[in-house]
């Protein structure tokens, strides 16, 4: 019996053991990874309630020190333009007051801030301690019909442009919109994504249709990323999600999933909550009228106490990329949050950038090797982008 109770307590100890490793292993290797997000809303945050990132804040996801906490080196910035702007104008107008803000940022904290539009850039954050901002479109309708603007935002250090937001554009058809005039790609679009390849922007197709995915993959000469999307299989029948048809093709022509952490994008539970919480929202409108934003945020706070929200977990984080790992191997998933993107959705044990240790913890346990985190957390979003320089020289050499 003795014996029996010293291999029992023997055998506790040792999973304690292995559990605070994978933890002081998780956060040693956010420290000394370049750790990059290809997707944060940080810019159209502070359009609503302006805040010192720089320091610690007392809303939204993203600070600096919440960030150097959780070893983040490079969110992409999100230059957010709302679909509305399509058919009121002023989306370029936004766009560069948006990476004005960005660039602010940097000019009031330089220590702490740096402005990166290159691979090389951002592997030198490693050695510079310092957070690098990258910049990211979330939306075409920014370019305004006016291939030049493609160009104009790559001066800026625009580095990705999502091609489409809620609504269909002028440049495709978005997964969110039922109107959907160009059956994928519109013919503007179509040089849209190779004035991006001759330049060097990456194409985003999150929130496109599924149409326009393939059209666009069709056409690209550089591979495609998916800033911050996640996988169908656990969402069934919801477009903005990618099937596993999908993220086998991104995956053939050498693209990259990065997993949003929304949990409307990892658990079908939390799907259903929002569909039934929009049904109660308008039947509400119908009879009372337009919700002002006061309205909006006393219904879901009046909502969630009937009806509490069913968070996902860090489990359901590594389910998505334990599941595009599965289709297409580990080169070909990274990590998109949508932090300040998706409001109080974010799963437990993942609220802010303080908690990428987190994922990497989650997926030492799952048996993941250092090498394979790695990539996931920087390596493959930076071989894509490598390409798509790659694939700019070698068509500016044709011309």
């Amino acid at each position: 019996m003795k014996k029996l109770l010293l291999a029992y307590l023997v055998s506790c100890c040792s999973v304690s053991v292995v559990a605070d490793t994978h933890s002081q292993r998780s956060v040693e290797l956010a420290k000394q990874s370049l750790i990059i997000d290809t997707h944060i809303d940080v810019p159209y945050r502070l359009t609503e309630h302006w805040e010192d990132v720089s320091r610690a804040t007392q809303q939204g996801d993203f600070d600096a020190p919440r960030a150097l906490e959780g070893g983040l080196n490079l969110p992409f910035m999100s230059i957010y333009i709302p679909a509305s702007k399509e058919a009121e104008g002023g989306a370029a107008l936004l766009a560069n007051q948006l990476i004005d803000q960005v660039e602010a940022l940097v000019g009031r904290a330089p220590q702490t801030f740096t402005m990166v539009s290159s691979p090389d850039q951002a592997e030198q954050l490693l050695n510079d301690g310092k957070i690098g901002l990258a910049l990211g479109i979330e939306n075409g309708s920014a370019l305004e019909y006016d291939l030049g603007n493609v160009e104009h935002f790559y001066q800026r250090g625009v580095r990705y442009i999502t091609l489409t937001h809620s609504k269909s554009n002028q440049i495709c058809d978005s997964s969110y919109d039922e109107n959907r005039p160009w059956g994928g790609l519109s013919p503007f679009g179509e040089k849209v994504v190779l004035e991006m390849n001759r330049l060097g922007v990456m194409v985003d197709i999150s929130h496109v249709s599924d149409e326009a995915f393939y059209d666009v993959l069709e056409l690209s000469r550089a591979p495609l990323i998916a800033t911050h999307s996640s996988a169908r299989h656990f969402t069934p029948g919801w477009e903005r999600n990618m099937s596993d048809e999908m993220i086998r093709a991104l995956a053939a022509k050498d693209g990259v999933i990065q997993i949003s952490m929304g949990s409307t994008f990892l658990t079908q539970d939390a799907r259903q909550w929002s569909i039934e919480f929009a049904e109660s929202k308008q039947k509400l409108q119908e009879k009372f009228g337009p919700f002002d934003a006061a309205d909006e945020a006393g219904h879901e706070r009046r909502y969630r106490v009937m009806h509490p929200y069913p968070y996902a977990t860090v489990n359901d984080v590594l389910d998505h990329i334990d599941w595009v790992v599965g289709l297409v191997g580990v080169d070909h998933v990274g990590i998109g949050t949508d932090f300040d993107g998706v409001g109080n959705t974010l799963p437990v044990g993942f609220k802010d950038v303080s908690d990428y240790p987190a994922i990497i913890e989650g997926l030492f346990e799952r048996g993941y090797s250092e090498s394979d985190i790695v990539k996931i957390l920087s390596g493959n979003t930076l071989r894509v982008w490598r390409a798509t320089e790659r694939v700019a020289r070698q068509m500016t050499a044709t011309n």
